[in-house]
Formats: structure tokens, C-alpha cells, sequence
């Protein structure tokens, strides 16, 4: 069990996998490094150090000549050790701001200092373990001895506060557990995340690229990344015209007074690239951050009448965010992205069915990309701070109680966030756990009583009198970059028959049997079935070897016998753990019998869908 002390001095008990275990966990033990650092970097300036999802950072600036790099990990983690030892009690107190600024101030704590010159007095607290004092909330654990293993994983650069503006920091992370088997099993986790990073795969399967003469952070897609991502695309497309979606497109940029309408200027201005201004007419542009105000514009577009609703429209609309240089990664965290994005607009009446069909189609997307384990989160405005979001408190009740009752309709549980929704309503978020157990968060539906009102967004109802519709906003890919980054890592780019770029690839054993590689596929081709031919002067076991790191399901060897006789050796990529169809019999086949196997496999994957 893990026992937390909070704020007002109550102490409670939980289970290692309680999201507030581990906050408080990874929180004290942040702490627990920055001690260490203390004592191994004399005149280290303190910034924040937070948990994270998985671990913690600390953010430090070391005194002028003083470098931490990843050389220096080892010795930390001995300090951290050392200090663990002494199974240091940690003890809150609470402090004037006067008497704070000058605690931190005499130890030359700029950065400290700062954060406290924000803070109201009568609300600030320290912590203190041995020789080391922090300026924290809380909540922490009650002594350091419960902290039993860290690792020191990474050093990155990182601006103070995310303002690049502000000076440069040493952002340092780690990861703790209560028992050091549980670090090892992590570790391993690592390491097979290592080799199913969806940067290395892409690349190795040639799937997108980055180039620094495009520009940071915007990713190509390459053909067979295309190829697969079209496919993502068409699969989606099917099952939207199944629910009565019609797609539309919009462009890539959009008027400022748009986005000042919507709010998103207000809220995502400083995110944007900067503005475009004409020569001529002096007219304000934007590249688009959000592709929600175009569909307002496109429902503005003609008059409703209560029958026309819901009116559903779609768009794979692809939107601009200036991230930092130094937050980039991979397909993850990028500029710009594409959003498998669809509004509808409905009638009160109809919120709740509408968000349930919503729910629906993220379920069968789900199920046939195999995402099997996930978790839905109703994130909510926070009830300290609503300044931040637009809207009355009944609209917000409203919309908040509408994806409650969805939920419990559909049997589906829910946690409940505060502070997670968008500045114009609530959402449902899903979080899918992927084959290593990492959590990602992916498909989202959002209800919104705001935008209308912002629009003037009307329809005509039964009493023949105008009314506000509402909005629901969703998006079951999220965005295609980082679904697919996130599919392939979960799958380790071993992708489902039906989506893969290449489900085949035609080995010819010598040059005598090139041409007969090159029949098989134009007659594949007919059948189509994907298939590329390696006909490169190599030999066999080589070409194997190379086309397994390709994971192309399989493999159809072809030699003087199978030329002879019209036939094509098949062999399964990866053998069983390929988790592709095994053939039948001896895997000796028919042309005509590959594709129909590959067919009839590719139509049992998708038959239900």
C-alpha cells in the first residue's frame, strides 16, 4: 500500500495502480532527485518538478560551468540511493510569502522566487526531506524509504515556463517504484518500445519522412505511408455514409475575424503560425488551427428546419499549430495534422442518441484495429477556474449530463476529470492501452452549447420560431499522424492484412525464374492483391531476411519447379508470431488459390464492418 499525506494533514491508503498512488509517488520522488542534485551540483537553481504520466522531471539550471549529461545518470542514481538510505521523513509546513521569498531568496533560488511572487499569501506550503526544501502543494508520500528504485532516463533542454523567450533549463526525468522488480519490468517495456518506435518502423518500412528543407514538424507521407493511410481513410468514409454523414472540404486557411468569432483566437492565437496579411485589401488570415468554425460557416450557409436535423458533416481537414522545436516528435507532435473531423448539429432531443452513434463508430473502429483495451474519460471544465471557458453554468451542466447519461446508456465507465475539457464544453475522451500497456489518448466527442450561440447558428423548430442547435464535435482517429504512429507501435508495424501497404512480395530464387516473379504479380495485381517483386541478384536467404524487416505478411517464393507447374511457395512473415493467417497444406498454392485465400482472409477481418 502507498500512503499519501495531503494537505490538511489526512492520511490515506492506496493500491500501487491508483492514478493518486502514483502521482504522489512519482511527485516525492522528484523531490528525492533534486536532494540529490543539491548535493552534487552546489548553486543548481530549482524550476518546477512535476509528475508525469509515467515518471517525473525536474527542470534545473546548474551554476555557471556545470553541464548534466547522460554520463552523469549513474552517479545520481547512486546519490538518490545514498540519500533513500536514510529514510528522511517528509514534512509540510506552512509559510508566510514574506517568509517564503526570503528562504529562497538567501539560497539564490531566482526561479523559486518567482513562482512565489504569483502566489497569494496565506496559500503557500513547503516540503522538507533532510537538508532539502521545496516549494509544493503536495500531496507527497511520508518518507522517502518508501521510494525503493529510480532510474535517471533522460536529459532534454526546456524553456522555463514554455516560454522561449525565457532562459534555456536542464529538464531531467525519471521513473520510481515501490519495488526494484517492478523497475526492471519497466525497463524491459523499454526496450521493446525502442524497437516498435513508429519513427524507426516508418522509416524502415518507408511509410513518412521529415525534411528539414519542408520545415520542422511537418511530416511527407510517402507512398506506401499513403497507401495505408488512404485506406484508414476509405474504411472510415464507409462507415460515416453508413450513418449519414456527407463529407465536405474546406480550405487551409481562414479569415482572423473567423477564429475571433469562434473564440479560437482567443484561445489558441498564440499557438497559430503568425498571421497572413494581404498587400492589397489588407484582409487578416490564418492558417487553419480548427477545422470546427468552417462547418459552423458551411451549416450558416442555408436555412434548417427541425426536420433537416441532425445535419452530420465530415472532413479529413488538415489544421496548423505552431509547436516548439524542441516538443516535436515524430507523427506524435507535429505542425501540422490531419483531423478525421465531423460535426453534427442537432436538437436537444436528439443530443444524447447522436453522441451514442458517435460512440458506435469509435467502438467498431476500435475493434478492427484491434485496440481491444481502452478507457473512456468525461473531461470537465474546472469548478475553481471557469473564467478560462466560455459559456453559462447551465449550458455546462447540460452538455456535462448529456455524456453522463450517454455513457451509462451505452454500459460504457467513465472517469471523471476536472480541468480537461475544451474551453466550449465537455468531452468524452478515449484512452486506448496499446500492446505494451502505454496509454494514449485518441478518439474524443465533445458537446457544445457555444459555438452556436457564437455563430447565431439557427433552425426552425415545430412552433415555427427559431432555435439554437447544438453542436457535437468529434474526431474517432483523432488525427491520422497520430493514430498511425500509435498503430504502429502497437502492432510494431505488423499491420492487419486488410491495411497493410504490401501484402505480398514475389521471391524469385535465381534470375532464371525473374520473369515468371513478374507474371505472378501483373496476375495478382488483377486480383488485387498488393504485391511487390524482389528480383535483386541476391540470394535467397538474404531476400528473406531483408523482406521479414519489411513485415510484409508473405512471402511467395518461386523457383524452375513452381514455374513449371504455375505455382507460388508461400510463407508466412514471421512465422506464427506474425499473428497473419497461416496457409494451407504444405503452402504450395495456385496463383488463383493465393488470391482467393488472401481475399477470403481480407473479407473475414472485415466482413462485420
Amino acid at each position: 500500500m502507498i500512503k499519501v499525506q495531503y494537505q490538511d494533514g489526512s492520511i490515506q491508503a492506496f493500491e500501487w495502480e491508483d492514478a493518486e498512488a502514483k502521482h504522489a509517488f512519482w511527485h516525492s520522488s522528484s523531490h528525492l532527485m533534486a536532494e540529490a542534485l543539491q548535493e552534487l551540483y552546489p548553486g543548481i537553481q530549482f524550476g518546477i518538478g512535476p509528475a508525469i504520466e509515467n515518471g517525473f522531471y525536474y527542470d534545473v539550471m546548474p551554476a555557471e560551468g556545470q553541464v548534466i549529461k547522460d554520463s552523469d545518470f549513474p552517479a545520481i542514481e547512486e546519490k538518490i540511493a545514498e540519500i533513500q538510505k536514510r529514510k528522511e521523513s517528509i514534512v509540510r509546513a506552512e509559510i508566510s510569502k514574506a517568509e517564503a521569498l526570503k528562504a529562497f531568496g538567501d539560497k539564490g533560488q531566482t526561479y523559486k522566487c518567482e513562482l512565489i511572487s504569483e502566489l497569494e499569501d496565506g496559500t503557500i506550503t513547503t516540503y522538507t526531506q533532510g537538508n532539502f526544501t521545496d516549494l509544493c502543494k503536495g500531496p507527497h508520500l511520508l518518507s522517502t524509504s518508501d521510494i525503493k528504485a529510480v532510474k535517471v532516463l533522460s536529459c532534454s533542454a526546456a524553456f522555463w515556463r514554455g516560454d522561449d523567450t525565457r532562459p534555456m533549463m536542464t529538464r531531467i526525468y525519471g521513473i520510481s517504484f515501490p519495488k526494484r522488480s517492478m523497475l526492471d519490468e519497466y525497463l524491459l517495456m523499454l526496450e521493446e518500445a525502442k524497437k516498435r518506435d513508429h519513427r524507426k518502423i516508418g522509416k524502415e518500412l518507408e511509410l513518412f519522412m521529415f525534411s528539414d528543407m519542408v520545415g520542422k514538424g511537418l511530416p511527407i507521407w510517402l507512398p506506401k505511408g499513403t497507401a495505408l493511410r488512404l485506406r484508414l481513410e476509405d474504411f472510415l468514409k464507409r462507415i460515416q455514409k453508413r450513418y449519414g454523414y456527407q463529407q465536405v472540404i474546406t480550405p487551409h486557411i481562414g479569415s482572423k475575424n473567423l477564429y475571433m468569432t469562434s473564440g479560437h483566437w482567443d484561445h489558441y492565437g498564440k499557438d497559430s503560425f503568425q498571421p497572413i496579411t494581404t498587400p492589397e485589401e489588407g484582409e487578416v488570415y490564418l492558417l487553419k488551427p480548427m477545422n470546427c468554425p468552417h462547418h459552423c460557416a458551411i451549416y450558416k450557409n442555408s436555412p434548417h428546419s427541425y426536420k433537416d436535423l441532425p445535419f452530420r458533416c465530415a472532413e479529413f481537414g488538415t489544421v496548423y499549430r505552431y509547436e516548439q522545436s524542441g516538443e516535436l516528435h515524430g507523427l506524435t507532435r507535429v505542425r501540422s495534422f490531419t483531423q478525421d473531423d465531423a460535426h453534427i448539429f442537432c436538437r436537444q432531443d436528439q443530443v444524447k442518441a447522436e453522441f451514442i452513434r458517435v460512440m458506435e463508430i469509435i467502438n467498431i473502429i476500435f475493434k478492427a484495429l484491434n485496440f481491444d483495451n481502452y478507457e473512456a474519460q468525461i473531461s470537465l471544465r474546472d469548478p475553481k477556474n471557469t473564467t478560462k471557458y466560455v459559456g453559462s453554468d447551465e449550458i455546462w451542466e447540460h452538455a456535462e449530463n448529456a455524456i453522463r447519461e450517454a455513457c451509462r446508456e451505452m454500459n460504457l465507465p467513465a472517469t471523471e476529470v476536472e480541468g480537461e475539457a475544451a474551453f466550449y464544453g465537455p468531452k468524452l475522451d478515449f484512452m486506448v492501452k496499446d500492446a505494451l500497456g502505454r496509454r494514449w489518448q485518441l478518439g474524443t466527442i465533445q458537446v457544445d452549447y457555444n459555438l452556436p450561440e457564437r455563430f447565431e447558428l439557427e433552425y426552425t423548430g415545430e412552433d415555427n420560431q427559431k432555435h439554437r442547435p447544438v453542436m457535437i464535435h468529434r474526431a474517432p482517429f483523432g488525427s491520422m499522424e497520430r493514430f498511425v504512429a500509435v498503430l504502429i507501435e502497437h502492432t510494431a508495424g505488423k499491420f492487419p492484412l486488410w491495411l497493410t501497404p504490401e501484402q505480398a512480395v514475389i521471391l524469385p530464387i535465381s534470375e532464371k525464374t525473374n520473369d515468371y516473379a513478374w507474371q505472378v504479380k501483373e496476375l495478382l495485381e488483377i486480383q488485387d492483391v498488393r504485391v511487390i517483386v524482389d528480383d535483386r541478384n541476391e540470394k535467397l536467404g538474404r531476400k528473406i531476411r531483408d523482406n521479414e524487416l519489411k513485415r510484409i505478411p508473405y512471402m511467395l517464393i518461386v523457383g524452375e519447379k513452381e514455374e513449371a507447374e504455375g505455382l507460388v511457395s508461400v510463407r508466412r512473415q514471421g512465422g506464427e508470431a506474425s499473428g497473419q493467417p497461416a496457409p494451407p497444406g504444405d503452402g504450395t498454392m495456385t496463383i488463383l488459390q493465393f488470391a482467393d485465400f488472401i481475399d477470403d482472409n481480407v473479407h473475414a477481418q472485415m466482413s462485420e464492418y
